[in-house]
């Protein structure tokens, strides 16, 4: 009965994706990390902005 469960969240789950990137600090000059978890239709469109 758990396995049948397990399954069925699975696939009625959405799909998502982690994104990473690297933005530079105006005051500092160091690198920071912004992650962001999103739909994999909206990751390029994240990735260009600043």
């Amino acid at each position: 009965m758990a396995k049948k469960t397990v399954a069925t969240l699975q696939s009625s789950s959405k799909r998502l994706t982690k994104a990473i990137k690297m933005v530079k600090s105006e005051k500092s000059g160091a690198y920071t990390f912004v992650e962001s978890v999103m739909t994999p239709e909206m990751v390029n469109e994240w990735l260009s902005s600043k």
